[in-house]
């Protein structure tokens, strides 16, 4: 699907859903204030809602569901909604990313920047729904394509930081796993990238919900990204992006030295041989 396309859809489902906010309402003869008090939500942003300012969360649409008797209706447009949304924001990420003079990335999954072919091919075709080869191909060529940013002139600063379990979930094919492990290795041997391990021993810490990357542009001006399984959220705000950055500050102190992660990572690779 193209971006066009994509965007396309978000704007048709987010009219959709504000649209039948506002007759589900209507119908059932309720206020705000009363509709508030059932879903125990503020009036303000159940308004937002039904101007389609907001797409909100899907507990908030489960709840509309439960109140307006509508079944599970509300919560599959919402899905449509923020599907369109998800690729709209990931591709505004990507245009910051190509150009950003720094990068620093924590990551519960294999950075998309570090993966092999067959690695990420593996990856793109392990979703219980079939894809069309085509569309592998498609995206399989966009990612790879990403990964140019880590060799253009000037060169940016970047710093991945992976959590260990993602050095602890490998691939059924031990080849494809150990070439990925080598891909780590030798990105961490260039002049501009470094390459940290959180290990478990770490504890606890505030990004443990998904992987984060931040990204400075030139002119100082910086953004942050929040991914999930399947979901993100780019954050403009400065100050939203400085309390990101300093914990992601805090947990590049909690993680093992550049030297010591390439020993790390060395390692498992060697437990991981065929």
């Amino acid at each position: 699907m193209a971006v066009s396309d994509a965007e396309d859809e978000e704007e048709s489902a987010r009219e959709v859903l504000a649209r039948e906010l506002q007759r589900l309402r209507s119908v059932s003869g309720k206020s705000l204030a009363q509709l508030a008090e059932e879903v125990k939500y503020d009036r303000t942003y159940l308004n937002r809602l039904e101007n389609g300012e907001r797409l909100s969360r899907r507990e908030v649409m489960e709840a509309l569901d439960r109140v307006y008797g509508t079944g599970k209706l509300l919560v599959g447009i919402w899905s449509l909604a923020r599907r369109g949304a998800f690729l709209d924001r990931f591709q505004l990420f990507v245009e910051y990313e190509a150009k950003a003079s720094v990068m620093h990335k924590y990551m519960m999954s294999m950075p998309g920047l570090l993966q092999t072919e067959d690695y990420a091919r593996a990856v793109l075709t392990s979703a219980p729904t079939r894809i069309s080869e085509m569309l592998v191909e498609d995206r399989l060529a966009a990612r790879l394509g990403r990964q140019e940013l880590l060799e253009r002139s000037p060169l940016p600063s970047v710093r991945f930081i992976l959590d260990e379990a993602v050095l602890r979930r490998p691939m059924a094919d031990r080849k494809i796993w150990c070439d990925q492990l080598v891909r780590i290795l030798e990105a961490a041997e260039a002049p501009n990238i470094a390459v940290q391990v959180l290990p478990f021993s770490a504890g606890s810490h505030d990004l443990m919900g998904g992987s984060l990357s931040l990204l400075w542009m030139d002119d100082g001006s910086g953004v942050a990204y929040l991914e999930g399984n399947k979901s993100g959220d780019l954050i403009e705000d400065r100050a939203e992006v400085n309390q990101h950055w300093l914990s992601y500050d805090r947990l590049r102190d909690l993680s093992l030295s550049p030297t010591d992660s390439v020993a790390f990572i060395q390692q498992v690779m060697e437990a991981s041989s065929p």
